[in-house]
C-alpha cells in the first residue's frame, strides 16, 4: 500500500511539475479611471496540457453580483496562437454558457496580449445573441 501511495505522489508532482499556470484579466472599459479596468475580471488557469487549459475568473452576473466563473480554451493547430474558448458562470451554467475564439500574441517573455470574441450560446428574450470584443492580458510561468 506504501509503494501505490509513493507512487501515486511521484506521478501527480511531475504532472504538476511539467504544467504551465497563466494568470489571465480582461480589460473592461465600463469601469471608471482606475485599477478596477485591469483587477475586475481578473483569473487562473492551468493548462493541463500544450492545447487545453482550465480555469476560473471573476466576473459579475446580469443583476451586478459578483462570481466567479469557469473557462475552457482549446488551442487551434491551424493558426499559432488561435484558441476557441467556452465560458459559464457557477450558476445557471446552460443559460449563460459564452462561446467564443481568440489571438494570444506574445508581447514580452510572458507576457500575452490576447483579444478574443464572445457571444452567447443562446439567445435572449429579444431573439438577438449580441457577441462582445474584449481585449485580455495574459502572463504564463
Amino acid at each position: 500500500m506504501k509503494k501505490l501511495i509513493l507512487t501515486t505522489v511521484i506521478a501527480l508532482s511531475t504532472l504538476v511539475a511539467s504544467a504551465q499556470v497563466m494568470f489571465v484579466t480582461t480589460y473592461d472599459g465600463d469601469q471608471v479611471e482606475n485599477m478596477d479596468k485591469i483587477t475586475a475580471n481578473m483569473g487562473v488557469g492551468y493548462m493541463v496540457s500544450d492545447v487545453f487549459t482550465l480555469g476560473a475568473v471573476r466576473a459579475k452576473d446580469a443583476a451586478g453580483k459578483d462570481g466567479y466563473e469557469i473557462f475552457a480554451r482549446y488551442n487551434l493547430p491551424m493558426v499559432d496562437g488561435m484558441f476557441a474558448m467556452i465560458q459559464v458562470p457557477t450558476e445557471d451554467m446552460s443559460a449563460n454558457l459564452q462561446v467564443g475564439a481568440g489571438m494570444s500574441f506574445s508581447v514580452w517573455r510572458y507576457l500575452y496580449l490576447e483579444p478574443n470574441y464572445t457571444m452567447p450560446a443562446k439567445t435572449d428574450a429579444n431573439g438577438k445573441r449580441e457577441g462582445e470584443f474584449r481585449i485580455g492580458i495574459g502572463y504564463r510561468f
